[in-house]
């Protein structure tokens, strides 16, 4: 059952994160947040998204504005291995309150409250009309990079930050598409090691299941990105965007009550 969910959701993220806003982070998190506490979650995510943005990097490198990239990306990794080390510290934390229901207790730790949270929060963003709009002004663009990579190190979430900054600077569709996996990569790159001490932390192991669920994920993530550059029509995005926000807000609830995580 794990398995099945993390293929589906991983081809149909990364399908779909070739023609949205949404990140393949966005859609992945909340299926590896079911079976992982929040911080491995959060890793495993950044796993699977680095291996697929090299993915699209290997095939869309050439045409990404380099000038963009380091721009843009430089000021992200110092802030991406900050929000990743800040991750580790909050999922070191012990439950931050406690309840019960069912004869179960539940209760987050820091991790769970602040990912839960900021779930709701990008959820509720991601439904404003104004929000999908919004464009910041190119001289904000080491701005940009800085916020993107901090909340991509403490959550996994960077693709509707980082596309808030990218899209005045004036790139044509293939180039945006191009320069964002490229800035991708150096995010996820960036914070790898920390997230590697997550699974060292929780007791997982790399060669077990655990291990197993990103290689599918990343592999369903590889076909999914190929079968939409040659089917997907970006008419289906409007619904995708109210199911997804739907499911950020039910899983982010349930990881800052202590649900899950």
């Amino acid at each position: 059952m794990d398995i099945a969910l993390i293929a589906i959701v991983a081809a149909l993220a990364s399908a779909l994160t070739l023609y949205s806003g949404f990140g393949l982070g966005t859609l992945l998190l909340p299926a590896f947040a079911l079976f992982f506490p929040a911080p491995v979650a959060v890793a495993a995510t950044g796993i699977v998204h680095l291996l697929n943005s090299l993915f699209k990097g290997a095939l869309l490198w050439t045409r990404a504005d380099w000038a963009v990239v380091l721009r843009f990306g430089l000021p992200a990794v110092p802030a991406a291995v900050a929000g990743a080390w800040l991750l580790a510290w909050l999922g070191e934390t012990p439950r931050l309150f406690e309840w019960s229901a069912f004869g179960r207790s539940f209760g987050p730790t820091g991790a769970g409250l602040a990912i839960g949270l900021l779930m709701i929060l990008f959820a509720t963003l991601e439904l404003q009309r104004w929000f999908q709009k919004l464009e910041a002004p190119s001289r904000l663009m080491p701005l940009g990079g800085a916020l993107t990579g901090f909340f991509g190190g403490l959550t996994g979430q960077q693709g509707a930050l980082r596309s808030i900054f990218l899209l005045r600077a004036g790139l044509s569709a293939p180039v945006f598409v191009a320069t964002g996996a490229m800035i991708a990569v150096l995010v996820d790159l960036s914070r790898l090691a920390t997230y590697a001490a997550s699974f060292t932390a929780a007791g997982l192991n790399p060669a077990g299941r655990e291990g197993l669920l990103v290689v599918v994920g990343t592999l369903t993530a590889f076909a999914g990105a190929f079968f939409a550059t040659r089917h997907l029509e970006k008419v289906t995005i409007a619904t995708v965007r109210y199911s997804v926000a739907a499911l950020m807000f039910v899983i982010g609830a349930a990881l800052a009550t202590g649900m899950l995580g």
